[in-house]
C-alpha cells in the first residue's frame, strides 16, 4: 500500500496550526493582585522571567490535530496497492445458476450475471438483452490487474460484437450446455411516401404509388402510404420521406427540411448545385448508378440519375423495383450478434488498464466531523473556565 496526494498545495492550509496556539498562548487564566500592608515596604526583587505556558493541553492537541486533518484532507490523499483480487465467476444469461456456480473452485470468488451493473448470482438473470463483447472488456477495465476471471458461457451465444474480445488477462472460458435465447426479428412498418410534384407534371407519379402500395401485406386492411400534392403544398414532418418531382432549383424550404433531418429522394432534373454523390445505393445490372446519395446536415439526399420513364429508366416496371425503392428509406440492417461459444473466446494480449486509487476524502471527512464534535464537547463541558 502506498499514500499519494493528488493535490499537495492543500498541505499550505498546514499554516493555520498557528491560530490555536496563539489563541493558547493569548488566553491566561485571570489574576487580580492584592496589596498587602505588611509586605508594601519590602525591598523589591526583580520579577522572574514569564515561561511559555500552555493550557488545557488535551484540547489544544485536538484542534491541532483536525487542523492537520482538514489540510490533508485538502490535499486529496489516495491509497493505492489496496485493491480485491479475489477470483470472479460471471455466467452469461441463458446459463442455469447452479450450474454456474458449480464452476467456482474457489470459496472466495464472486459471483456474478454478465449484464448492466454485473448484478450477484444470488439474483434473477436478467431478461434484457446483453452485449457481451462490451461488458467482457467493461468487467477486464474495471477488475484489478491479479484478479482470476471464469466466465461460465452458453453454447451458443447472442449479443457478440464484430470482433472478438482482447483482454488484459487470461479468461478461463467454460461453455456449457444452454443458448442464449435469440433476439426477435423487427419488422419495420412500410415507410409512409409523400410526394411534391410540378402542376401538371406527373411523369413517374405512378411508378411510385404502385411501388408504395406494394409496401403494404396484401391482408392489411390500412390505406397506402402514399400521398401526392403540387410544390405549393405543405412539406411533411421530417420524419416521413419525401420524394421531389419537381425540375429546377430546390425552394429554400426543401434545403431547410433536409438540414433538419428530412430524406429527400429528388427528380434528375432537380437542381442542387452543391450536390456531390457520396455513395450510390442503387445500381442496375450493369452496374450503373440509378439512384445517388450524400448527407445534408443532419439529414439525407437521394436523387435519381435517369428520368422517371420506363425508356430511360427499365427498372421502374423491373418486379423488385418497390423492394429496391424501399431499401432507400429503410433504417440499416443491424449486423448479425449470434455466435457460436468456442469461436468468441478472448485472446489476452491487451494493454493492461490502470486501477484507480481508492479516495480517502469521504473517510477523512467523516473523522473531521467526529473530532470536531469531540472539541466543542471539551471547549463547552460543564466546569471548564473560560474559553480563549
Amino acid at each position: 500500500m502506498s499514500l499519494a496526494l493528488l493535490l499537495p498545495a492543500g498541505l499550505a492550509a498546514l499554516a493555520a496550526l498557528l491560530l490555536p496556539l496563539l489563541l493558547h498562548l493569548a488566553r491566561r487564566h485571570e489574576q487580580t493582585p492584592t496589596d498587602f500592608a505588611a509586605l508594601r515596604w519590602l525591598r523589591q526583587k526583580p520579577k522572574p522571567r514569564h515561561r511559555v505556558r500552555f493550557d488545557e493541553w488535551p484540547l489544544l492537541l485536538l484542534r491541532l490535530l483536525v487542523l492537520a486533518l482538514l489540510a490533508l484532507w485538502l490535499a486529496r490523499p489516495v491509497l493505492s496497492g489496496m485493491e480485491d483480487a479475489r477470483p470472479w465467476v460471471v455466467a452469461v444469461p441463458g446459463v442455469d445458476g447452479a450450474v454456474a456456480r458449480a464452476q467456482a473452485s474457489d470459496a472466495r470468488a464472486r459471483l456474478h450475471w454478465l449484464a448492466s451493473g454485473f448484478p450477484p448470482l444470488d439474483e434473477a438473470p436478467p431478461s434484457t438483452p446483453v452485449a457481451v463483447g462490451s461488458l467482457l472488456r467493461q468487467l477486464d477495465a474495471d477488475l484489478p490487474p491479479g484478479a482470476p476471471l471464469t466466465v461460465v458461457v452458453p453454447a451458443t451465444l447472442q449479443g457478440a460484437d464484430a470482433q472478438r474480445p482482447v483482454l488484459s488477462r487470461a479468461v478461463d472460458w467454460r461453455i456449457v450446455d444452454g443458448a442464449m435465447p435469440a433476439a426477435p426479428a423487427a419488422t419495420a412498418p412500410p415507410p409512409a411516401l409523400v410526394v411534391r410534384h410540378a402542376p401538371g407534371d406527373e411523369t413517374g407519379l405512378r411508378y411510385l404509388r404502385a411501388a408504395a402500395r406494394a409496401w403494404r401485406p396484401a391482408a392489411a386492411a390500412t390505406a397506402s402510404p402514399f400521398e401526392t400534392g403540387t410544390t405549393d403544398q405543405p412539406l411533411p414532418p421530417n420524419t416521413t420521406p419525401l420524394a421531389w418531382l419537381a425540375p429546377g432549383p430546390l425552394p429554400a424550404a426543401v434545403v431547410r427540411w433536409i438540414e433538419e433531418g428530412g430524406t429527400a429522394l429528388l427528380a434528375s432534373d432537380a437542381a442542387w448545385p452543391g450536390f456531390v454523390a457520396a455513395t450510390v445505393p442503387w445500381r442496375d445490372a450493369d452496374g450503373t448508378a440509378l439512384v445517388e446519395a450524400s448527407p445534408h446536415g443532419d439529414g439525407r439526399v437521394l436523387r435519381f440519375t435517369r428520368p422517371l420513364r420506363p425508356d430511360a429508366m427499365p427498372a421502374l416496371v423491373e418486379a423488385d423495383f418497390p423492394a429496391r425503392l424501399r431499401a432507400l428509406f429503410d433504417p440499416p440492417v443491424p449486423a448479425p450478434t449470434r455466435v457460436l461459444a468456442r469461436d468468441y473466446a478472448p485472446v489476452a494480449g491487451a494493454a493492461r488498464h490502470a486501477v484507480a486509487p481508492r479516495d480517502l476524502q469521504p473517510w477523512l471527512a467523516v473523522l473531521i466531523a467526529l473530532l470536531v464534535l469531540a472539541e466543542r464537547w471539551m471547549a463547552t463541558r460543564p466546569g471548564r473556565s473560560v474559553a480563549p
